[in-house]
């Protein structure tokens, strides 16, 4: 039998994350640009300097309902128009809020550009905001909350942000609102919202893909360049503060078959020098199947189907001070809660008396370094990132700098991040599960008080 000849990879070629060209139009909106042959869907994200602490006392939420809202309508089309042109020029549009601001997201086919950066131009420059759309979307979110509280891992999530954060910082309250909030906002609220923050001169504009041909300072000229608004200088970025003493706070559902666990803490952002050393280090401890966390509790135990450790930025202020959650999750049966924990605080204990080992380090360089061509295939997710580093005040270079300090990064330095970043008593532990079966037994672990509250 002849079988055809086994291929041979080719010749590796250098690659970093592209680097964007900056420009400013007359109106005030900063625009990105980055040509990426080939990538003939183009991604366009906008950053709105309308961060959720700048939301009304009260109203909770309005961010979310506005950013939903931005595409039901303008002055010159219906809900339904502006839903049917979108998909006549073959794009899809999409909006959300966070703690830095409101993100709305664009993506088109090039050939069609200029028609659906017109609509987006629209939508940002004369959104509607009916009463009538309003009122929808109030009650679609209202709908929405009772699914998140039964949902156990947005239920552990949202009380491990009340258990961290002060009450006076926006942080310690859902980022979509409450029910209670959320019924109190109106059309007119939204309009006070949308006229207060939502303005070019404190916006960027991020646009990645195939350029050739096309006349983008002209393009924007016309479309997002008619956008107006006041010039009011950003908001001031609140300092973060958490209380992340080590505790536990069970989240009684009684009968639950699995118990939900969130253990978290405050940590450094991506500003820090220390960063690429904690992403490294945290990979190693729970970023993949074959991190320490997963090799024990998953394929020596049998406890879960995985558990994940992760570092979020939360936000970053203009100076350079900021805070990200860092962060340890997943599942495990009711009967194995106590023993998984007792495990996995072995894990962490083990992890800083002995270290990381050379092969840990050099399996997550590979994954982290070596798949990142493949994870910036497509235009959005390079708009993405870019936009990420407009949020959090990070040079355009940062991604490409990231990529080289983890591959410079060693096993020494990786294991005292990591150690710093998740210190055995400093981490806010949140469990979601039946507390008559499981808070004995995470007492006797002595990891910190238990408090068990309804959910």
């Amino acid at each position: 039998m002849t079988y055809h000849p086994q291929p041979q990879p080719g010749t590796p070629t250098p690659w970093a994350f592209p680097a964007p060209g900056r420009s400013v139009l007359p109106n005030g909106l900063t625009v990105l640009r980055c040509h990426r042959p080939g990538q003939q869907v183009v991604a366009v994200e906008i950053n709105l300097d309308a961060p959720l602490d700048a939301e009304p006392d009260g109203l909770d939420g309005i961010s979310t309902i506005m950013s939903r809202a931005f595409n039901e309508g303008t002055d010159k089309h219906t809900a339904e128009e502006f839903a049917a042109e979108l998909e006549r020029c073959g794009a899809t549009m999409d909006a959300h809020a966070d703690h830095p601001g409101v993100r709305v997201s664009l993506e088109v086919p090039v050939s069609r550009l200029p028609k659906a950066l017109g609509l987006l131009a629209e939508a940002l420059r004369a959104p509607a905001f009916t009463d009538g759309e309003i009122s929808r979307l109030v009650r679609n979110r209202l709908d929405e909350i009772p699914h998140e509280q039964a949902n156990p891992a947005r239920r552990a999530a949202k009380q491990l942000s009340k258990e961290l954060f002060p009450a006076t910082l926006r942080m310690s309250r859902p980022r979509q609102g409450t029910e209670e909030t959320v019924k109190r906002i109106d059309a007119a609220g939204v309009r006070a919202f949308y006229d207060a923050y939502v303005r070019p001169a404190t916006a960027t504009a991020v646009v990645v893909g195939d350029l050739t041909g096309v006349d983008l300072d002209a393009l924007l000229a016309e479309t997002l360049g008619d956008w107006t608004g006041n010039t009011a200088s950003p908001r001031p970025a609140p300092p973060i503060t958490g209380d992340d003493r080590g505790r536990v706070i069970i989240v009684d559902r009684p009968g639950a078959v699995q118990t939900q666990l969130l253990i978290g803490r405050l940590g450094a952002d991506r500003h820090d020098r220390v960063w690429a050393a904690q992403v490294l280090g945290t990979y190693c401890l729970g970023g993949t199947l074959t991190s320490r966390l997963d090799r024990v509790l998953r394929e020596e135990k049998g406890y879960t189907y995985g558990v994940r450790a992760f570092g979020q930025v939360l936000r970053s202020a203009p100076d350079g001070t900021g805070a990200s959650m860092l962060a340890i999750s997943g599942s495990v049966d009711t009967a194995s809660t106590g023993p998984a924990l007792g495990d996995l605080w072995t894990v962490l204990r083990t992890l800083a008396a002995e270290g990381l080992t050379d092969a840990e380090r050099e399996t997550a360089v590979q994954n982290l370094v070596g798949v990142a061509p493949l994870k910036y295939e497509t235009a959005a997710a390079v708009a993405g990132t870019l936009a990420d580093q407009v949020e959090q005040h990070l040079p355009d270079d940062f991604q490409a700098q990231l990529y080289a300090r983890l591959a410079e990064t060693g096993t020494v330095e990786a294991t005292a991040a990591v150690v710093n970043a998740f210190p055995e008593d400093r981490l806010v532990t949140v469990l979601v599960g039946d507390a008559a079966q499981i808070a004995e037994p995470v007492r006797e672990l002595g990891i910190g008080e238990v408090t068990v509250v309804t959910g």
